[in-house]
């Protein structure tokens, strides 16, 4: 039978060390960074860029008027899609399904 890795916990309570000085464990600041624009820190510009991306995004989901909402809602409702579903559609790739 195969050996079974010991948990963190268990092999520092196997070393004499008490439970009331748990294991210190080390994270990689990078681990699950997607790839997104740099911390503000990092980047010189990054509030700059944040500011710029707010603006775009407020006026990419701007309510459209009322014949072009309900135009959208009826087709979206056609494919089984929310209106937000359809809509990311449209501004992703400018394709009216």
């Amino acid at each position: 039978m195969a050996q079974r890795k010991r948990s963190n916990l268990v092999a520092h309570l196997l070393r004499g060390n008490s439970i009331a000085t748990p294991p210190v464990v080390v994270l990689n600041p990078w681990i699950g960074h997607n790839g997104g624009p740099l911390p503000d820190d990092l980047d010189p510009n990054g509030s700059w860029r944040l500011y710029c991306w707010t603006k775009a995004h407020n006026e990419a989901w701007k309510t459209p008027p009322k014949e072009i909402a309900l135009r959208r809602l009826a087709r979206a409702e056609e494919l089984g899609m929310s209106y937000r579903d359809y809509t990311a559609v449209i501004l992703d790739s400018g394709k009216f399904l």
